[in-house]
This record gives structure tokens, sequence and C-alpha cells, in this order.
């Protein structure tokens, strides 16, 4: 009996971990077109919450920047 349950909590585990995690486990990223008088910062404030400096660094590493200037006009993705 005690096999037969561990079994199939066994396979319920397994048949979860299987469907629980999409193959765009990070969603979908999302471009948006630089504004005139934005900044990274600006951006970042008014698409993310929390700590705006760490989603700055997010920005610029999934855009490749090397530092902040951006200009209008500009596609950037957001991670």
């Amino acid at each position: 009996m005690f096999v037969k349950i561990l079994l199939l909590v066994g396979a319920a585990v397994l048949i979860w971990s299987a469907s629980a995690h999409s193959s765009q486990a990070h969603g979908a990223k999302q471009v948006v077109t630089v504004r005139q008088y934005e900044t990274l910062w600006t951006i970042a404030q008014s698409h993310y919450g929390g700590d705006v400096r760490g989603a700055v660094w997010r920005i610029e590493r999934a855009n490749h920047l090397v530092g902040a200037g951006i200009q209008p006009g500009e596609k950037l993705v957001l991670p």
C-alpha cells in the first residue's frame, strides 16, 4: 500500500514539474521606444517596482549598453 502511494505521489510530482514550466519561463520581452527627455532611470521607474538601480542595470545588460546614455527613437528591450 505504501509503495502504491509513493508511486502515485512520484508520478504526480513528475507530471507537475513537466507542465508547470513553460518554454518561455521569463515571459515575452517588452520593447519600448525611447521618447525625448527619457532616461534609463525614468524608463525603469515606470516599468519596474522596487529598486530602480537594479532595473537600470538589467536594461543596460539586456541591450548591451556601455553606459546610461540613450537617444530618442532608440528601441530598448525590457527584460
